[in-house]
């Protein structure tokens, strides 16, 4: 989760490849980026900011585990402890019948699991209230911001003119 109280200067960009080929120029003259934004998942961003790949996969195998498990021992319970009743000749231990429910429980598991698990690691969730630097970043525009603290704002201000940002404010956020 982001620090409130920050001065951030950011810049914006039209195009995708303008946001890569910045980024790009901005670790390698190592300039401390503070955060990249964009209206939708930029392929090839990651490797470049150096991010590693998300272990919410793991998450979901868990969930999903953990769903079959409860579905799978409480119907097993339930068919030969508590409501022991033949159906049509069938076993009390019918693992056939119980495929569709674990199948079903795995399922909401794993996507409630994930969900809860995604907007908690985010920070994002009912009453959070998120700083917007600008309007546009999540409709078309592509952002780059630096924290001024760490970067200095004339070596900012120059880079995004040579990186070719149409937009470049400062903001405390």
């Amino acid at each position: 989760m982001r620090e409130l109280g920050k001065e951030i200067i950011f810049g914006l960009y039209d195009d995708e490849q303008d946001l890569l080929s910045a980024v790009s120029s901005a670790t390698h003259d190592h300039m401390d980026i503070y955060d990249v934004y964009s209206p939708f998942p930029v392929h090839g961003l990651d490797p470049i900011l150096g991010l590693e790949e998300s272990r919410l996969h793991i998450a979901g195998f868990i969930y999903g585990a953990l769903g079959t498990l409860t579905a799978f021992l409480g119907m097993t319970w339930i068919f030969t402890k508590d409501w022991p009743i033949i159906f049509g000749g069938k076993p009390y231990w019918s693992v056939p019948a119980f495929i569709p429910i674990t199948f079903e429980l795995t399922v909401l598991f794993a996507a409630v699991g994930m969900t809860v698990t995604f907007y908690i690691i985010n920070g994002q969730g009912p009453g959070v209230q998120n700083p917007i630097l600008h309007d546009r970043i999540s409709d078309d525009k592509f952002c780059i911001a630096f924290d001024t603290h760490s970067v200095e704002e004339g070596s900012a201000k120059s880079f995004f003119e040579k990186t070719g940002a149409t937009l470049v404010e400062k903001k405390n956020i």
